[in-house]
């Protein structure tokens, strides 16, 4: 019988999985978990993921949490865990070993930016609060595939802001704006900042949306 090494003691085992599944492939597909869409969509079926994370005696056992936290955030993370060190070059993950550490009140992340594609973004999320900038997608609200093949996808689009309240609304069903525009205005801070620094292809879609009053439904 080999004896035993206490690797596990020292290894951090990471689970999490690529971004939402194939629906339109129906009983080869995978499951949003009744979030909103899937892959390839920038609606919390496309982009959230489980993520679990052992580190005996290091991470506490059965803890959930609830803080904003994305897969760029493990190479920091990481390497802060190990004392290494990043290099110059400036990079969009943060260090959220505070979070791994059992501190659920820490928020290393403040913001994530969902981009798609060439320089697109679609939404940004803050703290419960999501977001998501008129643009448009290929949906699964339609009849899927099944044995392998996939079924058509519709083409669907955001016309103007749309703001949900993701604690209350994870399936993303209520748009919730024209009850909180100063939320709304609040987020549309890190939409402008974001796209003075990394650019959006979506404002030619949205020309003429951006001076009208947040809130204001068609």
């Amino acid at each position: 019988m080999w004896p035993r090494s206490n690797i596990l003691d020292n290894t951090i085992v990471i689970f999490t999985t690529d971004n939402g599944p194939w629906l339109n492939y129906g009983n080869h597909a995978g499951s949003s978990g009744g979030l909103r869409e899937g892959k390839t969509t920038s609606w919390e079926g496309g982009q959230r993921v489980p993520f679990i994370i052992q580190w005996n005696n290091e991470i506490p056992a059965g803890k959930v949490c609830n803080k904003l936290a994305c897969g760029i955030d493990l190479l920091p993370t990481l390497t802060e865990i190990c004392g290494g060190s990043l290099s110059e070059n400036k990079i969009d993950g943060v260090d959220i070993s505070t979070l791994l550490e059992g501190n659920l009140e820490s928020e290393p992340r403040e913001t994530i930016l969902y981009y798609f594609g060439k320089n697109s973004l679609n939404a940004v999320r803050k703290g419960n609060w999501k977001l998501v900038m008129p643009h448009s997608w290929r949906s699964y609200n339609t009849k899927p595939g099944n044995d392998g093949y996939g079924g058509k996808r519709i083409k669907m689009s955001v016309e103007e802001p749309e703001l949900y309240n993701m604690m209350r609304d994870p399936g993303e069903q209520y748009n919730v704006i024209e009850y909180n525009p100063g939320i709304a205005e609040e987020l549309m801070k890190t939409v402008k900042k974001a796209r003075e620094e990394l650019g959006d292809l979506n404002v030619g879609m949205q020309a003429g949306t951006e001076n009208r009053p947040i809130g204001r439904l068609k």
